[in-house]
Formats: C-alpha cells, structure tokens, sequence
C-alpha cells in the first residue's frame, strides 16, 4: 500500500478539506486515505461523464449518432429565430457540439441557481428558444445546460432516462446500487450534476474507464466510445489542469490523464500511463490545489 502520509499533511499544510481518497494501480487498492466516512455524496459535474456513456451506448445501439440534431429528436420544439442567420439556429445544434460543450452560447444556460429560479418547466424547450451567440462547433464554453440536453435526446431516443438506462448497463455491474440521481421538472435525468456515489464507487467507475469499458470480462460500454470521449476533442482556454483541452464529458489533464471533475473537488483521475485510478471526494473550492498535491505527493509514487 502507498504511505499517503505525505499527501495528506500536504493537504493539510495547504488547507484542502479532502474527505475521501482511492488509489488502484493495476486495479488493485494500492492507497486509501478517509479523513470522513466515505458516505455517498453529490459528485457535481462527475455526473457528465457517467452521461457520456449512455450516449456511447446509445450510438452503439443505433439511435443517436454524433450528427444527430436537437432538431431531429425535437421538431416540436424548433421554429426558426427570425433575424438570426441559418449558421447560428439552435435546432441544428448536434450531439458532437453538446458533447464537446462548443454551442454557441457565450452565457450558458441552466446553471445551478438558474435551474432553481427557472419558471419555465419545459427546459428542452426553454434551450432551443435560446439565441446564439456564434456559430456551433467553434468554440468551447463549458455548460451544464449542453449536458441536460444530451441527456434529454438520450430519453427521447431510448424510452428511459438516462439513469434508468444505466442502471442494467453500468450501475448494477459495478456494484452501484440504489442509485440516486436528481431530474428537471419534466421528469428527465439532470445529466450534468445530481448524481449521488461514494469514493470507492467512483473508483470502480475509474477501473471501468481504464479498461476500456470492460468488466469482469464483459464489456458494458464500447471500447472504441472510452478512447474517443476522453481524448482532446477541441481546445479551451484555462490555467493549469483546465487549460489541458476537453473531450466529450471528460477533462484533459497533464501526465497524459484525463478525468471527471465536480465542483468543490470531486475527481475520478485515470492515469494510463501508470494503469492507476485515483477517486476523489472533497468539500474544496481549490480544485486545482487538490490536484497539485496529487501530482506532488501521489503520483511520484506509482
């Protein structure tokens, strides 16, 4: 077992309130570090990337593509804006532009305190009534609304919110069980937050990424879907670990990592290169000085 002595009077010296650590390398439990119970908590915008693998199976079984319009799966919802130019209609907006969070939209829609304040129920419709502010695919612009619509054409496509359709498919095989995960007002899965695990959970969902979706000898998400969400899908401009580039759902990282990050620290990192998952929960504002120590204290060790 890895001494996480040092990383945890690191994060003590630099006032990180980290609750929870896990660390497999060669998915064995190599480090573990509990400054709390590791009790199921909100894992933020970790929920995007469990999203992103419904969408995987989604294409897998032939009812999405990367192509496919809000318009195509929302026609009831879609009249063109007058005096907008054709190149900037949110009806044309795709999947791969909600994946990779390249929209349009300067002020993105559905943030937390707007979810809570939003009079309108309909949210799909809410979205797609919104004007652009540029054409889509052009530039990154992180949204959580992006990520509720995904999850909205992944119901409407597959009959089952996206939890649901998890549960069979991902949930249950990792041993997740009982899953808690918020919904909108019209009954879809939150998609980009909401999500309810533990630490040693959200490590197993790591293995399950490092694996290429493999499982006990199953393969329960495509392959070809892990490679291609969680490699650098268009550039964003950041410091530090935020300025590595995004995939679909997933962050890019240094040391050739890549990973799920949620508000006030929660981190599912996969680290190829060293075969090592490391699973994070924290009540922290300073993101980029948990993974700092992460990098300072834990990975000269694997």
């Amino acid at each position: 077992m890895l001494n996480m002595a040092q990383f945890a009077a690191k994060a003590r010296e630099r006032n990180l309130n980290i609750f929870n650590v896990r660390v497999l390398q060669n998915g064995n439990l190599v480090g573990k570090l509990d400054l709390t119970e590791d009790i199921r908590r909100l894992q933020h915008s970790v929920s995007k990337s469990f999203t992103s693998m419904a969408v995987g199976l989604a294409i897998d079984e032939g009812k999405l593509t990367l192509e496919t319009t809000l318009k195509d799966v929302f026609p009831e919802y879609v009249s063109p804006l007058k005096q907008t130019p054709p190149s900037m209609q949110p009806g044309d907006i795709t999947l791969f532009d909600l994946l990779r969070m390249s929209t349009g939209h300067d002020s993105p829609p559905f943030w937390a305190e707007e979810r809570l304040a939003l009079k309108d129920k309909n949210w799909v419709q809410h979205y797609l009534s919104l004007t652009l502010d540029r054409a889509p695919g052009e530039k990154f612009t992180y949204s959580s609304g992006d990520t509720i619509m995904i999850s909205a054409m992944v119901q409407a496509r597959i009959g089952q919110t996206v939890k649901d359709y998890l549960v069979p498919r991902l949930f249950a095989p990792l041993g997740i069980n009982n899953v808690d995960w918020e919904t909108t007002p019209q009954g879809i899965t939150l998609g980009c937050a909401g999500l309810q695990i533990n630490t040693e959970e959200l490590s197993r969902f790591g293995q399950l990424l490092l694996q290429q979706g493999k499982w006990q000898g199953q393969q329960l998400i495509p392959a070809a879907w892990i490679d291609f969400v969680t490699q650098k899908q268009i550039d964003n401009d950041g410091n530090g670990d935020w300025g590595e580039g995004y995939g679909c759902q997933f962050w890019l990282c240094s040391h050739d990592a890549y990973r799920a990050d949620g508000a006030h620290g929660q981190f599912c990192l996969v680290v190829p290169d060293a075969q090592a998952v490391i699973a994070i929960n924290s009540m922290e504002d300073n993101m980029q000085g948990i993974l700092d120590t992460v990098w300072e204290e834990i990975w000269p060790l694997l």
